[in-house]
């Protein structure tokens, strides 16, 4: 298999940061105009809503498959990896919008709450609500559609921002989120930081230091939000990356742990196996 591809946000509508697709178009454009093959996994560089309104059928994401039927919305979030099934046999839309968008859109407070934008490690990415999702896709198209444009970016995303916090509500942990607001820049901080520099220390310490905090601080903040320890999220996030190149990859284990910050091949099955319970390639 090759790598996992990296695929930047590329609107067929000519858009920079928001398209809303027909799933019976994309799916034609896979063997069409598409650089990638969807039906493999790949890694998003922008955040996506998959809405299905008819038939059923897997979508996986960081390696887990989730049943979809009518009313199904699967959250994506930036940096996931994900994978359409095999001549899916469902219908609906993908709405894709990048990081741009929502940090000249939605309010301070909204991107706050709406955790699973940069937090899905501790979110389920999906929910079904079909009476929600008809209301919010008849209200965009509706707007999509009309011939006046004025302020029309502004209103496809107040549209978005009220339909991604009224999902946000059927987080168990959102009444978590509402509590917990000051802590949430120090959680999402340290969570990037992990996503860039898990490669190159693994040690609760060193986050702390880069956040300049200590690290009681920094343990209690994750606690907080994930109900786990710093060091058992950076060692998920590890195994997650693992687990991504293994299944994705031709690369042999010895180059999979050197990339990943380990000097042997040993001690990286090792810590597969502690933090997995077992190791193997097929998991």
């Amino acid at each position: 298999m090759k790598n996992i591809p990296n695929i930047s946000f590329k609107s067929n509508a000519n858009s920079k940061d928001f398209e809303f697709i027909n799933l019976s178009h994309l799916f034609t454009r896979i063997f069409t105009d598409l650089d990638h093959n969807p039906e493999l996994p790949h890694r998003i560089s922008f955040f996506a809503l998959l809405i299905v309104t008819n038939g059923t059928g897997k979508h996986q994401i960081d390696l887990k498959d989730y049943n979809l039927s009518a009313g199904s919305v699967l959250k994506i979030a930036k940096r996931q990896v994900h994978a359409f099934q095999k001549n899916p046999k469902y219908e609906g839309f993908l709405i894709i919008f990048t990081e741009d968008f929502v940090l000249n859109y939605f309010s301070k407070s909204s991107i706050n709450l709406i955790s699973h934008l940069y937090n899905y490690h501790t979110t389920s990415p999906i929910t079904n609500d079909k009476e929600s999702n008809d209301i919010f896709l008849n209200q965009l198209v509706e707007e999509l559609t009309t011939e006046n444009s004025f302020a029309k970016k502004n209103i496809i995303a107040s549209l978005l921002n009220i339909y991604l916090l009224k999902l946000e509500g059927k987080s168990n942990t959102s009444e978590l989120k509402k509590h917990k607001l000051k802590q949430y820049d120090t959680f999402i901080n340290f969570k990037n930081l992990v996503e860039s520099d898990y490669t190159k220390t693994r040690k609760v310490k060193d986050y702390a230091n880069k956040l300049l905090i200590s690290t009681k601080h920094l343990n209690q903040t994750v606690r907080d939000f994930t109900l786990n320890t710093a060091k058992s999220f950076i060692d998920a996030y590890v195994i997650l990356e693992a687990k991504r190149a293994i299944v994705s990859t031709e690369k042999s284990l010895k180059e999979i742990a050197f990339e990943l910050g380990f000097d042997e091949v040993t001690n990286f099955t090792k810590f597969f196996k502690k933090q997995n319970g077992h190791f193997s390639q097929n998991f």
